[in-house]
């Protein structure tokens, strides 16, 4: 046989890599591969607490210059009041008459918060104050792990980590750190969101109906895994296992489970907490009120927070095109698109309807891409940027908390 010499691997052609599709000088943001716990969610979830952080030391520092209690605004202001008065002496005890005589009652405030709140004083030798901040910032790291996997799902560790961050510094981000439901339905959002881009229907029902007994808004969660189910059911052409129509089913009943039980009480199940809801001023009245503010505000000015609480909506109205416009996925743009449809056509005080958009975090998805683009190419251009929109965070909600008597 003859002898074969060595070949030098070297000098063998090789076949050139394919050419890359789309458009030149846009790099391709890594998608994560396999299971489990998401590369990145700790220094995350670490940038998160210490912004929020920040935000409690800017509302104390506020007050003691103010000559005020430092932490009492974070868990006595506003709807706080009402919630640990259901957590003490339950529904039914606490009625309010308005100037204009409208009877408002506790019936119109969900009752997983307060639930939560007397749940904790009753095992922990802690004040239900204490109790309702220790529920909100635990629900909110909750949410910003949820928020770090759903990001992570879709687009990898950058976009993950850039979504939590902007989620950490919007404006409006101190209800994140007092005593109120946004971070609970925060948090349940989220999951719940996560597990229908898992296909865990069964959770993400479960998750769906817990997060509408924490909010009036909750139904939003309960509609978008009730269209994402109807959407892959027509898309495999009804060859779906059970678990995504007893997911489905599964999501609006804690929402209407506490409306009928309001309706009940006051002798109109069907309508019943819809009276109640209007003795607040809140009603969808296809942006009628929202209307008569703007002609308020540029007749009158509105000082600082109702010209931010127009901004803030109207960028966010903006970043729901922009999600759209990105195909995220059907049931983060249905979310987002009852939380941003519920701001602009309902009625109530225009300075809270801020922190009404604040669970629709899949809103910052297109800015999070954008920001992990730019991360290695023009870091130092990001971190000002980030910076900056940090410090307004820290200043504003230390205003609207420690300074402004807008309703929150």
């Amino acid at each position: 046989m003859p002898k074969v010499d060595s070949v030098r691997t070297s000098l063998v052609p090789r076949t050139a890599p394919p050419a890359p599709s789309g458009p030149l000088g846009r790099p391709r943001l890594p998608r994560p591969a396999g299971s489990g716990p998401p590369r990145g969610a700790l220094p995350a979830l670490a940038l998160f607490v210490a912004v929020r952080l920040a935000g409690v030391a800017a509302v104390a520092l506020t007050n003691g210059l103010r000559g005020r209690p430092t932490v009492e605004d974070l868990a006595h202001s506003w709807d706080s009041r009402w919630y640990l008065h259901i957590a003490t002496h339950g529904y039914g005890d606490l009625i309010w008459i308005t100037p204009k005589g409208a009877v408002q009652t506790d019936w119109a405030f969900f009752p997983l918060y307060p639930a939560l709140i007397r749940a904790l004083t009753t095992v922990l030798p802690i004040a239900p104050g204490q109790a309702a901040l220790l529920v909100a910032w635990t629900a909110a790291v909750v949410a910003a792990y949820g928020i770090h996997r759903t990001g992570h799902h879709l687009y990898g560790r950058g976009v993950a980590t850039a979504l939590v961050a902007l989620w950490a510094a919007l404006p409006q981000a101190v209800e994140l750190t007092v005593a109120y439901t946004e971070s609970l339905f925060a948090a349940l959002a989220a999951w719940s969101l996560y597990c229908v881009l898992r296909g865990r229907w069964l959770w993400a029902g479960t998750l769906a109906a817990l997060a509408g007994l924490a909010r009036p808004s909750g139904f939003a969660v309960a509609a978008a895994v009730f269209l994402a189910a109807g959407h892959e059911a027509l898309r495999r052409r009804g060859r779906v296992p059970a678990r995504l129509w007893a997911g489905a089913v599964l999501a609006p009943l804690g929402w209407l489970g506490y409306v009928l039980w309001v309706g009940s009480r006051i002798g109109d199940p069907l309508g019943g907490y819809l009276t109640v809801q209007s003795a607040w001023n809140s009603r969808f009245d296809f942006s009628a009120g929202s209307l008569r503010f703007l002609e308020a505000l540029f007749l009158h000015g509105g000082g600082v927070v109702y010209p931010a609480a127009l901004l803030i909506v109207a960028v966010g109205a903006l970043l729901f095109v922009l999600l759209c416009l990105d195909r995220a996925p059907l049931v983060l743009v249905a979310f987002s698109g009852v939380l941003v449809t519920l701001v602009l056509g309902g009625s109530g005080s225009f300075s809270s309807k801020p922190r009404f958009l604040l669970p629709a975090f899949p809103l910052l998805i297109p800015t999070a891409r954008a920001l992990a683009r730019t991360w290695w190419p023009r870091r130092a251009q990001a971190v000002v940027v980030y910076g900056a929109l940090t410090l307004v965070s820290l200043l504003f909600g230390a205003y609207v908390t420690a300074v402004a008597h807008s309703p929150l």
